[in-house]
Order: C-alpha cells, then sequence, then structure tokens
C-alpha cells in the first residue's frame, strides 16, 4: 500500500501584498511560518514511525514550508522544479489587478492560456504527469508532498484518473496551507481520505 500526503503551502507574502504568485519567488509571511510549524507538528504525531520521502517545488514559499515541516519530521525536501505552479507569463512579478486588466485570454478550457507566453492548465498536466507516475512506481511506501494550488489541484485529477480535459468542467481546487491524503491499496484502487484539510493548521 502506499500512502502520499499533498501540503499547499501555508500563507506568503502575495496572499497579502495583491501580487501574483505563479513563479514569483515570494516567502511565507510570519504567520504562514507559524502555520507550517503547527502543521509539521501534527504530521509529525500522526506519521510517527514511517519514513517519509519528502518532495518540494523550489520556489521559496513551498521550500520554506518543506524545510519547517521536514525539521519536524527529521527529513530533508527533495526539491523539484516540476512542483513549481503555473508559470502566468507576463503576469509574474504583476500584482492581481494588473493581471485581470490585462489578462489576454479567459480560460474556459484546459488549453486556454491568460498570457500568451503562459502556461495553461494541460501545460501542467504534461510537466507534473511523468513526475505523478515515478512516485507511483517508486518503492517507497510513504511520499510527501509541498508544491502550490493550481499545481496540486491537477495532482488531485490525476490521482482521480480523470483526463486533462475533464478539467475545462471540473476542479479540486485546495487552500493555502491545506493537507490531503491519498492511499493506493495493493489492489491498485485509489482512495482520497482527506481533501485540503486546514485542521492542521490551527
Amino acid at each position: 500500500m502506499k500512502s502520499i500526503i499533498t501540503v499547499q503551502h501555508t500563507q506568503s507574502m502575495h496572499h497579502l501584498n495583491g501580487m501574483v504568485g505563479s513563479w514569483t519567488d515570494w516567502p511565507l509571511s510570519d504567520k504562514g511560518k507559524e502555520q507550517a510549524e503547527t502543521m509539521g507538528e501534527r504530521l509529525k504525531k500522526e506519521t510517527e514511525g514511517k519514513e517519509f520521502l519528502l518532495y518540494s517545488s523550489d520556489l521559496l514559499r513551498a521550500k520554506e514550508t518543506a524545510e519547517i515541516i521536514g525539521k519536524h519530521l527529521g527529513i530533508k525536501p527533495i526539491f523539484k522544479e516540476v512542483l513549481r505552479e503555473r508559470n502566468l507569463g507576463k503576469a509574474v512579478g504583476k500584482s492581481v489587478a494588473w493581471l485581470r486588466e490585462n489578462q489576454q485570454c479567459q480560460e474556459k478550457t484546459v488549453d486556454d492560456r491568460l498570457f500568451s507566453d503562459a502556461e495553461s492548465r494541460r501545460d501542467v498536466w504534461n510537466r507534473l504527469k511523468d513526475f505523478y507516475e515515478s512516485i507511483l512506481a517508486d518503492e517507497n511506501e510513504y511520499i510527501l508532498i509541498v508544491s502550490h494550488g493550481d499545481t496540486l489541484s491537477i495532482f488531485n485529477a490525476l490521482f482521480l484518473h480523470l483526463s486533462a480535459e475533464q478539467l475545462s468542467d471540473v476542479d479540486l481546487f485546495g487552500m493555502a496551507g491545506g493537507v490531503s491524503f491519498f492511499q493506493v491499496n495493493p489492489d491498485g484502487k485509489h482512495i482520497l481520505r482527506k481533501l485540503s484539510d486546514l485542521s492542521y493548521i490551527r
């Protein structure tokens, strides 16, 4: 049986200052650091005796979340660019207000891009798919992943065997600081135990 825990990074400065997250390297806020400490303490209690492999996005807000959790679990994160948030192209480094005023396309399907140089959700699906398949095939029984909202929404869809095309009609988004639990049984059945549980930061 394989157990996978995903963590959406805790409160970041871009949640407070009206700026776009995406590939901009925002750090955690003070509250975000406190949330990560609380999460690490609670995950340690729940996972005691289990040896996790910890993967994280290499963007600062995810790195800081992963490092704090890793400190509590006694493990070091492995940083992966593939786990980054969706690249929003021209909007990176801009405000959310600027994005809304200047976006070139309304996102209605999985293939739409807000800007010509941005990633679509299918692009994120394609870059995440090989990583997803590799952790399912990995011999490690316990996997912990720290990433971002849009990226983890696509991970959720992959785990539940949705197609990329279905993301034009459905979404499985979480919240900052949300923790999700997934399980693959020996018979191959995929089970979603928790989705974006915020009790770990309270």
